[in-house]
């Protein structure tokens, strides 16, 4: 068995219990469960991982609707009802052909695939309960029954499972059992300078620390939806291509860092309060 190893990227701070949890989960090809406040950068640890590995991504974008069946796969039913009744023509397509009918969902790519894949569940608190439950029998066992022909697809090299979520829903506790789990904590100002770093090595450190001072200070406010660090880091570009080191006083673009019309405009409230003294 090939060994995996994650040291963190160009692009992505890994701090040490992260480091150590991701890397032990690899090795021991058990499903990591990342979980933590939008914004922590959950789903891009596994993107990174898998950048940094040269290995490719399936990704499942779970929603409340989603079925564990639909991840591995569908079928095109309608295509199959058309061809029976007008043909398939040159399409190579037979309709007494169940697979030439198959949508293979991303569970379904990475049991198939040849080499080893990373298997991205993205936002799994989404899903139902019985839905996740029934994923994880599917990812522990790393294969599915199609029920239609009663054959079974199993994993031909177990793919590196990174499963997310943002616990806007409780997790079942056999679901919580059979993962490694690790909660992502927001970054305090020292870790937030070594992401900046990263992203932008030569912008001044005058921009910088007033950047993040303003951002701290805005997360504190009780906003609905607080800035995140992308959007702290997309806020440092702007003000990097503007030249604009940002009045703590009356901060520009807060745009990029408040995304809810609620939001915006409390902090515009208190912006007028402050020109008013």
């Amino acid at each position: 068995m090939e060994h995996y190893h994650f040291e963190g990227t160009d692009k992505y701070y890994l701090e040490p219990e992260l480091k150590a949890v991701v890397n032990i989960a690899l090795d021991m090809e058990k499903p990591l469960l990342l979980t933590g406040e939008a914004g922590t950068g959950k789903t891009q640890l596994a993107l990174e991982t898998a950048r940094a590995l040269g290995l490719p991504v399936e990704m499942l974008r779970c929603k409340s609707t989603i079925k564990g069946e639909e991840a591995c796969y569908t079928q095109d039913t309608v295509l199959r009802l058309n061809d029976a009744r007008f043909g398939s023509g040159t399409t190579g397509r037979r309709v007494e052909n169940f697979y030439d009918y198959v949508v293979w969902g991303p569970i379904g790519r990475a049991f198939r695939a040849e080499d080893k894949v990373v298997l991205l569940l993205d936002e799994i608190d989404k899903t139902e309960s019985d839905v996740q439950d029934n994923l994880l029998d599917i990812l522990e066992e790393c294969q599915f029954t199609i029920r239609e022909v009663n054959e079974t697809v199993k994993a031909k090299v177990r793919p590196a499972i990174f499963i997310t979520s943002n616990a806007k829903r409780e997790l079942s506790d056999p679901f919580l059992r059979r993962c490694f789990c690790h909660h992502i904590a927001f970054p305090g100002p020292e870790d937030m300078r070594r992401i900046i770093a990263l992203h932008y090595p030569k912008t001044p450190p005058k921009l910088i620390e007033t950047a993040i001072a303003i951002f701290y200070e805005l997360r504190e406010r009780g906003f609905e939806k607080p800035p995140a660090t992308s959007e702290l880091l997309d806020w440092i570009g702007a003000l990097e291509r503007t030249h604009t080191v940002p009045d703590p006083a009356m901060p520009p673009l807060t745009g990029i860092l408040l995304k809810r019309s609620g939001d915006i405009l409390r902090h515009r409230r208190g912006d007028a309060k402050r020109k008013m003294y």
